[in-house]
């Protein structure tokens, strides 16, 4: 089986929050979420600042609903300028290790892993992933419509119950919104397997820290 890349001539659909959500049926994403203390506030609210003064100077307001579609429309070296200030920053900004990192322990770097293996040939087609100490890479292809953010809640639900059980608490587990990118092709989809793959060693990360699985798949 073959992963599915997103289609510009195909239907789509796109929610906001912090960040953008593209959706498109039977399509392959790369998806990262993180634990709720993973990124200080302070952290986090200086990088929206930055990020949308970035943005206005190009022209769009963040705070206006449809940003999104009007950054499509800026020219493909400016966008990938803002994503090399911003989305790589992101993810640089989840590997300085912030908060408790409890994926540094085997036994609940497990428990997600496990988790998202689970429905993996039924549900959706699982690619590669990597537990990092206090967030998770991963690409996968959905089976079905609309399958995007009911599947993410579906794992974080189910983690952060055994996680929290295992642990003896209660309360907020993961962040609520989860970073999510439409795969456009084969070449990004192996520049997304080779980063993650190489995201423990960028952080320097020991054996035993973190959990990496390579799918079968190609």
């Amino acid at each position: 089986m073959g992963f599915a890349y997103f289609d510009p001539k195909g239907e789509m659909t796109i929610t906001y929050r912090r960040l953008p959500h593209w959706e498109q049926t039977d399509k392959t994403y790369f998806i990262t979420f993180r634990t709720a203390d993973s990124m200080p506030e302070e952290i986090i609210g200086q990088w929206c600042e930055e990020r949308d003064g970035w943005l206005r100077r190009h022209g769009i307001e963040p705070r206006r609903e449809g940003w999104h579609i009007a950054f499509e429309r800026l020219s493909p070296a400016v966008r990938y300028q803002y994503h090399a200030e911003f989305s790589e920053r992101f993810h640089q900004l989840l590997d300085g290790g912030h908060g408790e990192c409890p994926f540094r322990r085997p036994e609940l770097a497990d428990m997600v892993a496990r988790s998202l293996l689970h429905f993996d040939g039924q549900r959706y087609f699982m690619g590669d992933f990597v537990v990092m100490p206090n967030h998770v890479h991963l690409l996968v292809q959905f089976s079905g419509a609309k399958m995007l953010k009911r599947q993410c809640r579906s794992w974080k639900k189910y983690t952060a119950g055994e996680i929290n059980k295992k642990l003896g608490r209660q309360g907020h587990f993961w962040q609520a919104e989860s970073y999510d990118h439409l795969v456009r092709s084969p070449e990004e989809f192996w520049h997304y397997r080779e980063y993650i793959a190489d995201n423990p060693k960028k952080a320097r990360l020991r054996a035993g820290e973190f959990l990496y699985y390579r799918s079968p798949r190609e």
